[in-house]
């Protein structure tokens, strides 16, 4: 499958160029950016064109990766998914529904496979555990915590996207993308409370019964930084294993579905619809949190 990625950030170098570089069955073809020089830059690295004009990238390659903060990610995903392209994508997949939506509904006409990289989803111990933990009945309530320094040290992803739309849209959608295929999808937002810095505190009502709270944050201190989910039910109590491999290995098991996506013409888990579904939660959320709804 030939290639593309959109984006020449601190992402798109540390992870989606690697990988996209790295995978066996990928033809890495070039590089597009809103930047030409950086889209050079980061294209020379890897021995790759640069394209000044993203529509010839389109018509050049089968899928693109998109490394791009989500408002300009959502269009180009559209964009793209109409010029034929299947979509690796990067949460969250847009910062409204609506535009989110529309994403959405270009893939489905065009018929082209998606994938967004929730990267815990793609790591094999907590993939392994979050598909153990969907199988076992009586949940009854989880806590699920991302805490970030991002805006508590010198980090390069201390981006104006996150900036404006904190920790609810950067690490929210970690925790939703293992919370719903073991609790199920989320029949309310119950509650949502700001705390220090940009921490969101989130509790959701599941289909399947139970409860959870999410604990978010990129402002953080250093020393307290990290993830964690605890389930408790019927079956006891367990957490969320840490995983054994960084980005670029998930990342390309995130091509790998893909792949198999666009060959099998079956839609992965981690889809542009179930990425849509989880804006539509994060939106309920901020809706909350600025006091507009209930």
């Amino acid at each position: 499958m030939r290639i593309g990625l959109l984006g020449t950030g601190p992402w798109a170098q540390m992870a989606h160029a690697p990988a996209l570089s790295g995978h066996e069955e990928l033809d890495f073809v070039g590089v597009w950016g809103r930047r030409p020089e950086a889209a050079k830059e980061l294209a020379e690295r890897h021995g790759v064109r640069a394209y000044d004009d993203v529509d010839e990238l389109f018509a050049e390659v089968d899928a693109v990766a998109v490394a791009l903060p989500p408002d300009v990610q959502a269009g180009l995903a559209a964009r793209a998914a109409r010029s034929g392209c299947h979509l690796l994508l990067d949460k969250p997949l847009a910062p409204t529904v609506e535009q989110g939506r529309t994403a959405v509904e270009a893939v489905e006409e065009a018929g082209v496979a998606s994938v967004v990289f929730f990267t815990t989803r793609f790591q094999p111990e907590p993939a392994a555990w979050i598909a153990e933990q969907a199988g076992v009945p009586g949940w009854f309530t989880a806590h699920a915590q991302w805490l970030g320094a991002v805006f508590t040290s010198e980090s390069p992803f201390a981006t104006p996207w996150r900036r404006e739309k904190g920790a609810l849209w950067d690490v929210g959608p970690h925790a939703l993308s293992v919370l719903l295929p073991v609790l199920g999808d989320v029949r309310h937002v119950t509650a949502a409370a700001y705390g220090p810095g940009d921490t969101a505190h989130v509790v959701l009502d599941h289909a399947g019964g139970a409860s959870s709270t999410l604990t978010l944050s990129l402002t953080a201190p250093a020393e307290a930084t990290g993830a964690a989910v605890e389930l408790r039910g019927e079956a006891g109590v367990t957490n969320l294993p840490d995983s054994s491999e960084g980005a670029v290995p998930a990342l390309m098991r995130a091509a790998d579905a893909l792949l198999t996506a666009a060959r099998s013409g079956r839609p992965h888990t981690c889809d542009a619809a179930f990425g849509l579904r989880v804006t539509e939660i994060l939106a309920a959320a901020q809706g909350l949190l600025n006091g507009d709804a209930v």
